[in-house]
């Protein structure tokens, strides 16, 4: 069996590597344009963000549910026995800021 090509087959190959080539050019011509790279970087920036933002709602999502199931039991009730203390001690801290602003005036 005989490998020969006729110079039609040749030159068919050459004139299909040569579109090849054109395609692969091009498709690279893109890649590198600035307005692709700019693009591709933007979308990566957007990306990052956008996990970072799930990421920081999912925490602070999780904080709040942990905080309020130290205020409220589960079928909904406040947990008197917490939420008494915590509102004492947030009123007297108001009234020391309000004693100190009110010495402060005179």
């Amino acid at each position: 069996m005989s490998d020969a090509r006729t110079p039609a087959q040749i030159e068919a190959d050459i004139i299909s590597r040569r579109e090849q080539l054109a395609v692969v050019l091009d498709e690279i011509g893109v890649r590198v344009h600035p307005k692709t790279i700019i693009g591709d970087a933007k979308a990566k920036a957007v990306e990052a963000a956008d996990r970072t933002a799930g990421r920081a709602y999912v925490a602070v999502n999780r904080t709040v549910s942990d905080v309020k199931a130290q205020f409220v039991s589960e079928d909904g009730a406040p947990r008197l026995e917490r939420v008494i203390p915590v509102a004492l001690l947030a009123v007297g801290v108001i009234g020391l800021v309000v004693a100190s602003a009110r010495r402060k005036k005179r």
